[in-house]
């Protein structure tokens, strides 16, 4: 393994040595199994495009998905994007090379985006657990509750509500080796040689504002939409007002899961190797999946893919007849 670049320089008298990069173990492999698992995690990152970008697409187009739940998930599906594109093209090319690394600044850069995108999806859950609460449990109310003004403040209050996090150039006791297969906040902590304690106060109000509230918020709402489903006396309305939030519960027990299992397992069960296969999951598995969990059981998605799909096809037609 090459070692991470790095020079001496002079600051007040005294010796300080600057990183320049960080070596990434990643997912230790061969030549040939590197080659595999790079069109496995490419072929994984595609359809997570395009699967995202094709419901961004069609909630666009279809009127018929313009409304406060699809506008909410067209900004899920967009966050979704733009955070397994933080972790997973770096990946991608440590599967090619020999000597995985990253630049200092880009893996504080990668992380600090990771963690933002992030934080922003589990607001986004609690913003639409509301959203089906309030269809659920006053649905005579729901378009003088949630109307367009406020689901454009919820939106907003997702993406600029997290706490931004304090970062500097903070002097490194290294390894300067991530055993990891991203760069992320947590990881990086450890390699500080300075009092990170403030860095660490902003990251514990940072996940309890944008991730723990949230989830609060998630499991009320939740309570309150089970209550309101149990007092409909039709076994076949019970059904219809369930499958509304389905798709939204199964992603949120997804993600809070794979969270869940990673931070709060017991020191007993911690593992490196461990560590890295949960954060495939919530890296490249969960937004592959997402796309699919809310089209094969939106029967509206469905519908909206089939019309755009038909005038595709009578678009292509005409061009060929022309």
């Amino acid at each position: 393994m090459w070692p991470p670049l790095k020079r001496d320089i002079s600051m007040e008298g005294r010796n300080w040595t600057l990183v320049t990069e960080f070596i990434l173990v990643g997912i230790p492999t061969t030549r040939a199994l590197g080659s595999l698992l790079f069109l496995t995690f490419s072929l994984a990152y595609l359809v997570t495009i395009f699967g995202n970008s094709l419901i961004i697409t069609l909630i666009f187009v279809d009127y018929r998905l313009h409304s406060p739940m699809y506008f909410f998930l067209s900004n899920l599906s967009f966050s979704e994007v733009l955070t397994t594109t933080c972790a997973v093209p770096k990946m991608l090319a440590g599967f090619l090379s020999d000597r995985m690394s990253i630049s200092f600044a880009g893996c504080l850069i990668q992380s600090y985006f990771y963690f933002l995108f992030g934080c922003t999806e589990f607001i986004l859950f609690a913003v639409m657990s509301y959203d089906r609460y309030v269809a659920i449990c006053s649905p005579l109310q729901y378009p003088m509750i949630v109307t367009s003004s406020l689901c454009v403040r919820l939106v907003i209050l997702s993406w600029v509500g997290v706490v931004p996090l304090y970062l500097t150039i903070l002097p490194l006791c290294g390894p300067y080796v991530v055993d990891y297969i991203f760069c992320e906040l947590p990881i990086l902590l450890h390699m500080f040689c300075a009092d990170t304690s403030r860095v660490e106060t902003t990251m514990a109000i940072g996940g309890a504002g944008t991730v723990l509230f949230p989830f609060l918020l998630i499991i009320l709402s939740y309570l309150r939409i089970l209550v309101a489903v149990m007092t409909i006396d039709s076994v076949k309305g019970r059904k219809k007002a369930f499958s509304t939030c389905t798709s939204h519960l199964i992603v949120v027990i997804m993600y809070y899961g794979t969270g869940l299992i990673r931070y709060l397992r017991p020191k007993s069960l911690y593992s490196a190797e461990g560590d890295k296969l949960i954060s495939v999951f919530y890296a490249v598995i969960n937004p592959m999946v997402n796309p699919f969990i809310y089209s094969l059981r939106n029967k509206e998605v469905k519908e909206g893919m089939k019309k755009v799909m038909g005038r595709y096809k009578i678009k292509t037609k005409q061009q060929i007849a022309d």
